[in-house]
Protein backbone atom coordinates (compact mmCIF):
# COMPACT_ATOMS: atom_id res chain seq x y z
CA UNK A 1 0.00 0.00 0.00
CA UNK A 2 3.03 2.39 0.83
CA UNK A 3 3.58 4.64 -2.29
CA UNK A 4 7.30 4.89 -2.12
CA UNK A 5 8.11 6.73 -4.79
CA UNK A 6 5.68 9.59 -3.47
CA UNK A 7 6.30 9.48 0.28
CA UNK A 8 10.17 10.13 -1.36
CA UNK A 9 8.59 12.61 -3.66
CA UNK A 10 6.78 14.16 -0.44
CA UNK A 11 9.78 14.25 1.70
CA UNK A 12 11.84 16.33 -1.05
CA UNK A 13 9.56 18.49 -1.73
CA UNK A 14 8.92 19.64 2.19
CA UNK A 15 12.87 19.78 2.96
CA UNK A 16 13.50 22.19 0.09
CA UNK A 17 11.14 24.70 1.35
CA UNK A 18 12.68 26.97 3.57
CA UNK A 19 11.18 26.68 7.29
CA UNK A 20 14.03 28.02 9.92
CA UNK A 21 11.94 28.89 13.28
CA UNK A 22 9.69 31.32 12.73
CA UNK A 23 10.14 31.08 9.02
CA UNK A 24 7.54 28.45 8.76
CA UNK A 25 4.72 29.96 6.51
CA UNK A 26 5.70 28.80 3.33
CA UNK A 27 5.54 25.29 3.81
CA UNK A 28 2.98 25.24 6.71
CA UNK A 29 1.36 26.21 3.23
CA UNK A 30 2.45 23.71 1.20
CA UNK A 31 1.29 21.11 4.05
CA UNK A 32 -1.76 22.70 4.31
CA UNK A 33 -2.62 22.18 0.49
CA UNK A 34 -1.71 17.98 0.43
CA UNK A 35 -3.60 17.43 3.57
CA UNK A 36 -7.17 19.69 2.75
CA UNK A 37 -8.51 17.10 0.20
CA UNK A 38 -8.52 14.88 3.51
CA UNK A 39 -9.72 16.80 6.11
CA UNK A 40 -12.89 17.57 7.55
CA UNK A 41 -11.07 20.70 9.58
CA UNK A 42 -7.87 22.63 8.81
CA UNK A 43 -6.75 25.25 10.96
CA UNK A 44 -3.69 27.54 11.71
CA UNK A 45 -3.86 29.22 14.95
CA UNK A 46 -2.99 32.22 16.57
CA UNK A 47 0.31 30.60 18.53
CA UNK A 48 2.83 32.21 16.23
CA UNK A 49 2.06 35.43 17.14
CA UNK A 50 3.24 34.75 20.47
CA UNK A 51 6.08 32.49 19.07
CA UNK A 52 7.61 35.53 16.74
CA UNK A 53 6.70 33.10 13.75
CA UNK A 54 5.31 34.22 10.39
CA UNK A 55 2.35 31.69 10.76
CA UNK A 56 0.91 29.25 13.34
CA UNK A 57 0.54 25.62 14.69
CA UNK A 58 -1.49 23.78 11.59
CA UNK A 59 -4.49 21.74 13.36
CA UNK A 60 -5.54 18.56 10.97
CA UNK A 61 -8.65 16.50 11.80
CA UNK A 62 -10.07 13.64 10.13
CA UNK A 63 -12.95 12.41 11.55
CA UNK A 64 -12.66 8.92 10.59
CA UNK A 65 -15.24 6.10 10.16
CA UNK A 66 -14.92 4.80 13.54
CA UNK A 67 -16.74 5.88 16.79
CA UNK A 68 -13.41 5.77 19.01
CA UNK A 69 -11.69 8.39 21.13
CA UNK A 70 -9.63 11.03 19.26
CA UNK A 71 -6.11 10.10 18.45
CA UNK A 72 -3.15 12.71 18.37
CA UNK A 73 -0.10 12.74 15.50
CA UNK A 74 2.23 15.44 16.29
CA UNK A 75 5.17 16.79 14.56
CA UNK A 76 6.93 20.09 13.94
CA UNK A 77 7.46 22.12 10.85
CA UNK A 78 10.77 23.98 11.77
CA UNK A 79 14.30 23.06 11.05
CA UNK A 80 17.57 24.48 12.52
CA UNK A 81 19.68 26.59 11.01
CA UNK A 82 22.03 26.05 8.47
CA UNK A 83 18.53 25.50 6.93
CA UNK A 84 18.07 27.69 4.08
CA UNK A 85 18.80 26.60 0.40
CA UNK A 86 18.39 22.84 1.18
CA UNK A 87 19.26 20.90 -1.45
CA UNK A 88 18.01 16.88 -0.93
CA UNK A 89 20.22 14.39 -2.26
CA UNK A 90 19.36 10.85 -2.65
CA UNK A 91 21.37 7.64 -3.49
CA UNK A 92 21.76 4.36 -2.34
CA UNK A 93 18.54 4.61 -0.72
CA UNK A 94 19.65 7.56 1.89
CA UNK A 95 18.40 11.01 1.94
CA UNK A 96 21.67 13.83 2.50
CA UNK A 97 22.00 17.47 1.99
CA UNK A 98 24.64 18.57 -0.26
CA UNK A 99 26.71 19.20 2.62
CA UNK A 100 26.55 23.09 3.44
CA UNK A 101 22.97 22.88 4.96
CA UNK A 102 20.65 20.53 7.53
CA UNK A 103 18.60 18.47 5.60
CA UNK A 104 15.48 19.03 7.29
CA UNK A 105 14.21 15.18 8.50
CA UNK A 106 14.09 16.54 11.77
CA UNK A 107 11.45 17.08 11.46
CA UNK A 108 9.78 16.98 7.72
CA UNK A 109 10.31 13.07 7.70
CA UNK A 110 7.59 13.12 10.16
CA UNK A 111 5.45 15.14 8.67
CA UNK A 112 5.97 13.07 4.98
CA UNK A 113 5.13 10.32 7.22
CA UNK A 114 2.25 11.37 8.53
CA UNK A 115 1.24 12.36 4.79
CA UNK A 116 1.77 9.66 3.07
CA UNK A 117 -0.42 7.62 5.80
CA UNK A 118 -3.17 9.86 5.48
CA UNK A 119 -3.34 9.10 1.91
CA UNK A 120 -2.97 5.75 2.20
CA UNK A 121 -5.73 5.36 4.21
CA UNK A 122 -8.60 7.32 2.51
CA UNK A 123 -7.04 5.46 -0.94
CA UNK A 124 -7.91 1.90 0.61
CA UNK A 125 -11.25 2.98 2.41
CA UNK A 126 -9.30 1.36 5.59
CA UNK A 127 -11.15 1.73 8.47
CA UNK A 128 -9.96 4.44 11.22
CA UNK A 129 -10.87 6.81 13.99
CA UNK A 130 -10.92 10.36 14.75
CA UNK A 131 -6.95 11.54 14.20
CA UNK A 132 -6.01 15.27 15.14
CA UNK A 133 -2.87 16.16 13.41
CA UNK A 134 -1.02 19.13 15.57
CA UNK A 135 1.92 20.14 13.15
CA UNK A 136 3.89 23.43 15.01
CA UNK A 137 6.02 25.72 15.19
CA UNK A 138 9.05 27.26 16.36
CA UNK A 139 9.51 23.56 18.39
CA UNK A 140 13.15 23.77 17.93
CA UNK A 141 14.01 27.15 19.72
CA UNK A 142 11.90 26.05 23.20
CA UNK A 143 8.60 24.31 22.41
CA UNK A 144 7.02 27.63 21.29
CA UNK A 145 4.32 26.34 19.13
CA UNK A 146 3.39 24.09 21.70
CA UNK A 147 3.57 25.76 24.67
CA UNK A 148 1.39 28.74 22.94
CA UNK A 149 -1.58 25.85 21.21
CA UNK A 150 -4.70 26.26 22.87
CA UNK A 151 -5.29 22.64 23.81
CA UNK A 152 -8.91 23.22 24.00
CA UNK A 153 -9.05 23.28 20.37
CA UNK A 154 -8.68 19.62 20.78
CA UNK A 155 -10.40 16.16 21.85
CA UNK A 156 -7.57 13.53 22.35
CA UNK A 157 -5.81 12.73 25.46
CA UNK A 158 -3.58 10.69 23.86
CA UNK A 159 -1.14 10.15 20.93
CA UNK A 160 1.94 9.91 19.57
CA UNK A 161 4.74 12.64 18.51
CA UNK A 162 7.03 11.59 15.55
CA UNK A 163 10.32 13.43 16.42
CA UNK A 164 12.99 10.57 17.32
CA UNK A 165 15.19 8.46 14.86
CA UNK A 166 14.64 4.97 16.46
CA UNK A 167 12.11 3.29 14.66
CA UNK A 168 11.94 0.63 17.32
CA UNK A 169 11.48 2.26 20.22
CA UNK A 170 8.76 4.57 22.04
CA UNK A 171 9.76 6.90 24.72
CA UNK A 172 7.84 6.99 27.36
CA UNK A 173 10.24 9.26 29.73
CA UNK A 174 11.53 12.46 29.26
CA UNK A 175 12.94 15.24 31.38
CA UNK A 176 11.74 17.91 32.83
CA UNK A 177 14.25 21.42 32.45
CA UNK A 178 14.91 24.10 33.69
CA UNK A 179 16.84 27.50 31.55
CA UNK A 180 19.10 30.23 33.31
CA UNK A 181 20.48 32.99 32.62
CA UNK A 182 23.00 34.67 34.62
CA UNK A 183 24.08 38.24 34.67
CA UNK A 184 27.62 39.23 36.66
CA UNK A 185 28.03 43.00 36.82
CA UNK A 186 31.60 44.15 38.24
CA UNK A 187 33.13 47.01 37.49
CA UNK A 188 35.07 48.65 34.26
CA UNK A 189 38.56 50.06 34.41
CA UNK A 190 41.68 50.69 32.48
CA UNK A 191 43.17 46.95 32.65
CA UNK A 192 46.94 48.70 31.94
CA UNK A 193 47.06 52.00 34.18
CA UNK A 194 44.39 50.59 36.86
CA UNK A 195 43.10 47.24 37.18
CA UNK A 196 43.39 47.42 40.80
CA UNK A 197 40.13 49.66 40.39
CA UNK A 198 38.24 47.08 38.63
CA UNK A 199 35.67 44.21 39.28
CA UNK A 200 36.78 41.78 37.10
CA UNK A 201 32.96 39.96 35.84
CA UNK A 202 34.98 37.18 33.70
CA UNK A 203 36.84 36.31 36.76
CA UNK A 204 34.22 36.20 38.95
CA UNK A 205 32.08 33.82 36.67
CA UNK A 206 34.93 31.62 35.83
CA UNK A 207 35.40 30.92 40.25
CA UNK A 208 31.38 30.30 40.32
CA UNK A 209 31.67 27.54 37.38
CA UNK A 210 34.84 26.20 38.32
CA UNK A 211 32.93 25.33 41.58
CA UNK A 212 29.72 23.56 39.20
CA UNK A 213 29.42 19.94 38.14
CA UNK A 214 28.41 19.83 34.66
CA UNK A 215 27.59 17.71 31.92
CA UNK A 216 25.85 14.44 33.44
CA UNK A 217 25.16 14.46 37.30
CA UNK A 218 24.25 11.14 37.36
CA UNK A 219 21.55 8.78 35.57
CA UNK A 220 18.63 10.60 35.52
CA UNK A 221 20.27 14.37 35.75
CA UNK A 222 22.31 16.85 33.30
CA UNK A 223 23.67 20.55 33.36
CA UNK A 224 25.12 22.44 31.18
CA UNK A 225 26.73 26.23 30.18
CA UNK A 226 25.94 26.68 26.91
CA UNK A 227 27.09 30.43 26.65
CA UNK A 228 29.66 32.65 28.06
CA UNK A 229 29.24 36.12 26.69
CA UNK A 230 31.38 39.45 27.52
CA UNK A 231 32.28 42.00 25.47
CA UNK A 232 34.97 44.99 25.67
CA UNK A 233 38.40 45.45 24.50
CA UNK A 234 41.25 43.99 25.77
CA UNK A 235 42.56 46.50 27.77
CA UNK A 236 39.50 46.89 29.85
CA UNK A 237 38.59 45.23 33.05
CA UNK A 238 35.21 43.48 31.94
CA UNK A 239 32.11 44.90 33.98
CA UNK A 240 29.95 42.28 32.48
CA UNK A 241 29.56 38.85 31.33
CA UNK A 242 26.40 37.15 30.57
CA UNK A 243 25.76 32.96 30.69
CA UNK A 244 23.11 30.78 29.81
CA UNK A 245 22.28 27.55 30.58
CA UNK A 246 19.92 24.78 31.04
CA UNK A 247 19.13 21.47 33.94
CA UNK A 248 17.63 18.65 33.47
CA UNK A 249 16.30 15.93 34.99
CA UNK A 250 13.55 12.84 35.03
CA UNK A 251 13.76 13.85 39.05
CA UNK A 252 11.77 17.18 40.46
CA UNK A 253 13.90 17.29 43.56
CA UNK A 254 16.99 17.16 41.69
CA UNK A 255 16.14 19.30 39.13
CA UNK A 256 15.41 22.17 42.00
CA UNK A 257 17.90 21.34 43.56
CA UNK A 258 20.84 21.19 41.09
CA UNK A 259 19.28 24.89 40.03
CA UNK A 260 19.74 26.22 43.16
CA UNK A 261 23.62 24.75 43.50
CA UNK A 262 24.29 26.78 40.74
CA UNK A 263 22.41 30.28 41.68
CA UNK A 264 24.15 29.49 45.09
CA UNK A 265 27.84 28.93 43.90
CA UNK A 266 27.53 32.63 41.87
CA UNK A 267 26.15 34.39 45.15
CA UNK A 268 28.81 32.96 46.83
CA UNK A 269 31.51 34.02 44.95
CA UNK A 270 30.14 37.71 44.47
CA UNK A 271 29.18 37.44 48.31
CA UNK A 272 32.86 36.74 49.19
CA UNK A 273 34.21 39.36 46.56
CA UNK A 274 32.02 42.21 48.60
CA UNK A 275 32.68 41.17 52.38
CA UNK A 276 36.86 40.85 51.02
CA UNK A 277 37.21 44.07 49.24
CA UNK A 278 34.14 46.12 50.94
CA UNK A 279 33.61 47.35 47.32
CA UNK A 280 29.69 48.77 47.96
CA UNK A 281 27.07 47.45 45.46
CA UNK A 282 29.46 45.52 43.38
CA UNK A 283 29.92 42.79 42.01
CA UNK A 284 26.04 42.18 42.22
CA UNK A 285 24.09 39.37 39.96
CA UNK A 286 21.14 39.08 38.02
CA UNK A 287 19.42 35.90 37.40
CA UNK A 288 16.63 34.56 35.71
CA UNK A 289 15.18 31.10 35.77
CA UNK A 290 12.55 29.70 33.64
CA UNK A 291 10.64 26.63 33.22
CA UNK A 292 11.45 25.29 30.40
CA UNK A 293 9.32 22.14 29.95
CA UNK A 294 7.59 19.30 32.22
CA UNK A 295 9.29 15.90 32.46
CA UNK A 296 6.88 13.04 30.97
CA UNK A 297 6.22 9.25 32.23
CA UNK A 298 3.86 7.09 30.80
CA UNK A 299 3.13 3.76 32.41
CA UNK A 300 3.85 0.76 30.23
CA UNK A 301 0.13 -0.74 30.66
CA UNK A 302 -1.17 3.12 28.99
CA UNK A 303 -2.78 2.60 25.73
CA UNK A 304 -0.41 4.47 23.77
CA UNK A 305 2.18 1.73 24.55
CA UNK A 306 0.17 -1.11 24.32
CA UNK A 307 -1.16 -0.08 20.81
CA UNK A 308 2.62 0.68 19.45
CA UNK A 309 3.90 -2.32 20.81
CA UNK A 310 0.77 -4.64 19.83
CA UNK A 311 1.31 -2.78 16.22
CA UNK A 312 5.09 -3.38 16.13
CA UNK A 313 4.26 -7.46 17.24
CA UNK A 314 1.91 -7.74 14.38
CA UNK A 315 4.31 -6.48 11.70
CA UNK A 316 6.92 -9.09 13.10
CA UNK A 317 9.13 -6.07 14.65
CA UNK A 318 10.35 -5.41 18.25
CA UNK A 319 9.45 -2.21 20.13
CA UNK A 320 11.74 -1.18 23.02
CA UNK A 321 10.47 1.41 25.98
CA UNK A 322 13.07 3.82 26.49
CA UNK A 323 13.91 7.49 28.74
CA UNK A 324 15.05 10.21 26.81
CA UNK A 325 17.54 13.17 28.33
CA UNK A 326 15.70 15.25 25.68
CA UNK A 327 12.15 17.22 25.22
CA UNK A 328 9.95 17.71 22.44
CA UNK A 329 6.05 18.77 21.90
CA UNK A 330 5.15 15.83 23.69
CA UNK A 331 6.26 16.76 27.29
CA UNK A 332 4.08 19.93 26.70
CA UNK A 333 1.18 17.70 25.86
CA UNK A 334 1.97 15.48 28.29
CA UNK A 335 1.62 18.76 30.52
CA UNK A 336 -1.81 19.29 29.42
CA UNK A 337 -3.13 16.12 29.79
CA UNK A 338 -2.55 14.70 26.37
CA UNK A 339 -0.10 11.59 26.91
CA UNK A 340 1.72 11.37 23.87
CA UNK A 341 4.78 9.08 23.62
CA UNK A 342 7.04 9.84 21.28
CA UNK A 343 8.25 7.26 17.82
CA UNK A 344 10.70 7.37 15.36
CA UNK A 345 11.29 8.10 11.89
CA UNK A 346 14.80 7.02 11.74
CA UNK A 347 16.63 10.25 11.08
CA UNK A 348 20.37 10.60 12.02
CA UNK A 349 23.26 12.84 12.93
CA UNK A 350 20.55 15.39 13.28
CA UNK A 351 20.95 19.42 13.62
CA UNK A 352 24.37 19.32 11.83
CA UNK A 353 25.07 19.34 8.18
CA UNK A 354 25.62 15.19 8.13
CA UNK A 355 22.16 14.48 8.70
CA UNK A 356 20.57 11.77 6.87
CA UNK A 357 17.53 9.31 6.67
CA UNK A 358 17.17 6.37 4.92
CA UNK A 359 13.64 5.98 3.03
CA UNK A 360 13.78 2.51 3.72
CA UNK A 361 13.01 3.29 7.43
CA UNK A 362 10.80 6.35 6.86
CA UNK A 363 8.69 3.53 5.34
CA UNK A 364 8.78 1.17 8.29
CA UNK A 365 7.49 4.69 10.58
CA UNK A 366 4.20 4.42 7.66
CA UNK A 367 3.61 0.86 8.02
CA UNK A 368 3.91 1.28 11.87
CA UNK A 369 1.57 4.25 12.08
CA UNK A 370 -0.68 2.37 9.63
CA UNK A 371 -0.63 -0.40 12.38
CA UNK A 372 -1.32 1.92 15.12
CA UNK A 373 -4.38 3.56 13.59
CA UNK A 374 -5.72 -0.30 12.78
CA UNK A 375 -6.02 -0.76 16.29
CA UNK A 376 -6.89 1.94 17.53
CA UNK A 377 -10.16 1.96 15.37
CA UNK A 378 -10.66 -1.35 17.45
CA UNK A 379 -10.57 0.44 20.79
CA UNK A 380 -13.73 0.93 23.21
CA UNK A 381 -16.27 2.99 21.02
CA UNK A 382 -17.30 6.38 22.77
CA UNK A 383 -20.38 6.64 24.25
Amino acid sequence: MINRDRLAETFKTLVSIDSISQQEARVCAKIRQMLSPYAQEIVTDSAGEAAGSDTGNLIVKLRGSRNVPALLLNAHMDTVTPGLGVKPQFADGVFTSDGTTVLGADDKSAIAIIIETVRILHENNLPYGPIEIVLTVCEEIGLLGAKNLDVNLLSAKYGYALDTADTESIITQAPAANRFEIRVHGKDAHAGADPENGINAILLASQAISGLTLGRIDFETTCNIGMMEARGATNIVPNLVRLKGEVRSHDAAKLENVTQTIVAAFEAVVDDFRNRQASGDLPRLEIDIEKEFSNTFIAEDHPVVIMAKQAADNLGRQMKVKRTGGGSDANVFFENGIVTGVIGTGMKDIHTVRESIRLADMEKAVGLLLEIIAIHSEETPLP
